[in-house]
């Protein structure tokens, strides 16, 4: 008799769980409220004042405001942004992955790339768009030393105010078109990456020194995409110009950074935002892997003491 082929099982949805979102949130506020804000304070000036090398934007952040200066728009934007960031990113991408796996029988690693890309573009539409706007107004913003500085809440009403929900979302789409190549570029090149540390050996387990290589490698290379980085935070700059053009979309605002600065324009800032991505790297992957594995051990003795 020919043998029927065997059914494979239909694809499980990944679960959310409810521990790894603290979790993630925990780590993510760790990591910007350390080193990842003045990585991200650095890329947003240089980008900004684009005529500044590194060393200049690091003298002129400090002379505005000290080693306070480091931390512009961490309080509350950037722990707003890390603390929501990657629930949406998980939920939206397990869900895009499972619709893609079960109605449009894609690959498991085609089905992981839709959900990255997704889940960067949930991230951009619900919490992204206006922390990272509010974070490039804290940053490009002029603080006179004469007078008293207006909040960053009192900034943010202002704007709502003049612009409503449009106005504290400005330049959300080139935010989106980053998230989504951002995630789709790391995860191929580090499976990339992964598959040429495994060698001849595909079925080999990488250590955990061998995962963190790989995902600060695709981390990264992922950084190519630095010229919509610059777009990104010209159109939400508060830097005032007198050649900028009004309402600048993601074209016209490219043609503007061309215009002014050439092709190197577009990679201002290309430096810290690739220190940037190493360390949330490192932290996510082995931070996360540690708690995660200390977490489950908790778990796993106090169920045996019950």
């Amino acid at each position: 008799m020919e043998k029927q082929p065997v059914a494979s099982a239909p694809p499980q949805k990944k679960p959310v769980s409810g521990t790894n979102i603290a979790l993630g949130a925990a780590i993510q506020t760790f990591e910007v409220s350390t080193l990842g804000q003045p990585f991200e304070v650095i890329k947003t000036h240089m980008a900004a004042h684009r005529e500044d090398g590194l060393l200049t934007a690091i003298k002129k952040t400090y002379q505005r405001g000290g080693i306070r200066g480091f931390y512009q728009g961490l309080i509350p934007w950037a722990w707003i942004e890390a603390s929501t960031k990657g629930g949406v990113l998980l939920f939206a991408s397990s869900e895009i992955d499972y619709q893609a796996r079960t109605r449009l029988g894609s690959s498991p690693a085609v089905a992981g790339l839709l959900g990255g890309m997704g889940g960067g573009i949930a991230q951009a539409y619900t919490t992204m768009g206006f922390c990272t706007f509010m974070k490039t107004v804290e940053v490009t913003r002029h603080k006179s030393a004469d007078s008293v500085p207006k909040s960053t809440w009192r900034v943010a009403a202002d704007v709502f105010q003049r612009e409503g929900i449009r106005g504290l979302n400005k330049g959300v789409s080139a935010v989106a078109v980053r998230q989504m190549t951002n995630w789709g570029s790391r995860f191929g090149i580090a499976r990339v990456t992964e598959h040429l540390i495994r060698g001849s050996d595909s079925t080999r387990k990488l250590t955990t020194g061998e995962r963190i290589l790989s995902s600060v490698v695709g981390g990264a290379l992922a950084c190519w995409n630095q010229p919509i980085e610059v777009i990104r935070v010209e159109m939400q700059s508060a830097a005032k110009s007198v050649d900028r053009p009004a309402n600048l979309n993601i074209w016209t605002c490219a043609r503007y950074i061309y215009q002014r600065n050439g092709l190197l324009g577009f990679y201002r800032g290309v430096t810290p935002r690739i220190a940037l991505g190493v360390y949330l790297t490192v932290c996510m992957v082995f931070g996360g892997d540690s708690l995660k594995a200390y977490v489950a051990e908790r778990q796993a003795a106090k169920q045996a003491q019950s």
